[in-house]
């Protein structure tokens, strides 16, 4: 029998649930409203990719690394996360996610098409069944007639689909990024949800 410090009982009591479940970092939105006690998203998300056998991996540029800073903020998320990337150049995107720099001449840096190829070459640079991906203009500068403050494109890439999701969102930079993890992240759970 092992001899325990006096302060530690020696059959300690089970862990408060409540007390051990991760708090979400995103503000409150329209995105996480849900209902009072619901899990927060990036929890729902590790529990479908564990139900599924699924892996993920993920490329940010405007996030800076907040989705897989939320991913990874749930317990035993080793088993389904299994890197990323922050893109937030041009170069990078090219370099570490594989998009082409036809494209990025062609429709830019935030754009559908930059987004599906950064989630594409994601998923085969991890070899992880999907890959998600977020570009955006996160402000307050940096914006266009074309392109305002806000504009994000979320892509995700899977063997069976590849789906885009864009958005304009018009908070201030912080509330942009994690506006943006969220969708991200939301987008990723709709896929899953629709998976047998």
């Amino acid at each position: 029998m092992t001899n325990l410090p006096p302060s530690e009982p020696a059959n300690p009591p089970p862990p408060d649930e409540e007390a051990t479940r991760p708090s979400s970092p995103f503000p409150r939105t329209e995105w996480n409203e849900g209902t009072e006690g619901a899990l927060p998203l990036e929890v729902s998300v590790g529990q479908l990719l564990t139900e599924r056998g699924m892996t993920i991996s993920a490329a940010e540029s405007c996030t800076g690394g907040l989705i897989l800073h939320c991913l990874t903020n749930v317990p035993g998320s080793s088993s389904y996360v299994m890197g990323g990337l922050v893109t937030y150049s041009n170069e990078a995107k090219m370099k570490f996610a594989h998009v082409s720099e036809q494209t990025l001449t062609d429709y830019g840096a935030v754009s559908e098409q930059t987004a599906i190829e950064m989630a594409r070459g994601t998923r085969a640079e991890f070899g992880t069944t999907i890959a998600v991906s977020v570009t955006g203009i996160a402000g307050p500068g940096g914006g266009t007639e074309t392109k305002p403050v806000g504009l994000t494109y979320i892509g995700l890439s899977a063997p069976n689909a590849e789906w885009v999701r864009h958005h304009i969102w018009t908070g201030n930079r912080e509330t942009n990024k994690a506006q943006s993890a969220e969708a991200a992240l939301q987008l990723v759970y709709d896929y899953l949800a629709e998976q047998e």
